[in-house]
């Protein structure tokens, strides 16, 4: 198992001590999108959906998943966030909506869990809000497009 962190000498999934590390500034950022109806969109950058404003929760989601992102990914370490944005733009060409999630600490290890938490339940969110006015919306793309600090320095996709 050469090169992956997450499993010991036997192959057994482990947590990574990170103990002797040093604290960095670090960022990842990462990106996706919803596609839906050019009718669904619409709806909602009028604000006319029947659950409210729907980037706005959308956005409070992803904000609050990148904070629980240890609670839902085994191996994640919980580390101290100190900045998560996300920014939710339609897209008229998909249609659709696309997410994009920064997130900051500085800390023993990486953020880029937590982007990719945030973008994905920002994602769901927006499902959950327009699914009963259509069911067929797909998620996609979700992938990290910027890391930064640490180790193995800068990544840009």
């Amino acid at each position: 198992m050469s090169g992956l962190t997450h499993f010991d000498s036997k192959g057994d999934a482990h947590m990574v001590d990170v103990s002797q590390k040093p604290e960095t500034a670090r960022i990842a950022t990462a990106r996706g999108h919803i596609k839906m109806s050019r009718q669904t969109l619409d709806m909602i950058t009028e604000g006319s959906a029947r659950k409210g404003d729907v980037l706005g929760v959308a956005r409070l989601a992803g904000i609050m998943a990148a904070k629980r992102t240890s609670e839902l990914i085994p191996l994640c370490h919980p580390l101290p966030i100190t900045k998560v944005a996300l920014e939710l733009e339609p897209d008229a060409s998909l249609p659709g909506i696309e997410i994009t999630a920064t997130v900051r600490t500085s800390g023993k290890t990486g953020v880029e869990m937590e982007a990719l938490t945030a973008v994905s339940v920002a994602c769901l969110t927006v499902y959950d809000m327009v699914k009963a006015v259509q069911r067929d919306m797909a998620i996609g793309s979700i992938r990290l497009i910027l890391k930064d600090g640490g180790k193995s320095g800068r990544y840009e996709a």
